[in-house]
């Protein structure tokens, strides 16, 4: 993969995830280039990368467009999430330090003050969940789960709805965040699991009654 290949892909996968680009939004390979300032050829090899990421499909006709989930779809992408970031946190608990605790409160503490404040901070909100998740990534210390993970975090049916979440959800996010935090430092990795496994499922409930509102909307 080239430098410019590489330099397209990022360029665009952060496009695609922005608040500026909806579910279902056509794209071409000309308005491609334009954002990642490349030429064509670099910008066809990074659209088949994120094709394979499932953030980029094609139609019969073959026009590119931005991926937009079914129900089964999105229940999917969190029952994998479930699935692997529970077994992460399981992994974490048996490895997690006191440093790594304390960055996690603080990150929490963090979240909870943005989704308090008299209009939730969306954007804080996601940058602290990112790293909060990020964190418990690292401390599971297993290259399979950093390579399998972050495109299922980050798909931005999860990034783009969080706005649509009701204070209530956000609030229960950082909950749930705190409970982890008491099983880590309990070392108690069944637990932790039991609470990630727990957390996930809560988030695409969440997930399914936002979108259920925009779509009455």
């Amino acid at each position: 993969m080239t430098r410019a290949s590489d330099r397209a892909y990022r360029k665009i996968r952060s496009f695609i995830l922005s608040d500026d680009v909806h579910p279902g939004m056509q794209l071409t390979e000309e308005r491609l280039a334009e954002i990642s300032g490349v030429s064509r050829t670099p910008v066809r090899d990074a659209v088949q990368r994120l094709e394979n990421e499932m953030l980029l499909v094609r139609s019969a006709s073959k026009r590119l467009s931005v991926a937009d989930w079914s129900h089964d779809e999105i229940d999917e992408i969190f029952s994998l999430r479930a699935m692997l970031e529970s077994h992460a946190a399981e992994r974490a608990a048996q490895r997690m330090d006191d440093e790594s605790l304390a960055r996690l409160r603080a990150i929490n503490v963090t979240l909870t003050e943005a989704v308090n404040r008299p209009e939730a901070d969306i954007a804080t909100f996601l940058e602290a969940n990112r790293q909060f998740h990020g964190l418990i990534l690292d401390r599971a210390q297993s290259p399979r789960l950093s390579q399998l993970l972050p495109s299922l975090v980050e798909q931005p049916v999860v990034r783009r709805t969080a706005a649509q979440y009701s204070r209530d959800d956000l609030i229960q996010s950082g909950i749930d965040h705190e409970e982890l935090i008491a099983a880590f430092a309990a070392r108690d990795s069944k637990w932790a699991r039991a609470v990630m496994t727990s957390h996930i499922r809560r988030a695409f409930h969440s997930f399914s009654s936002a979108t259920s509102r925009i779509a009455k909307d």
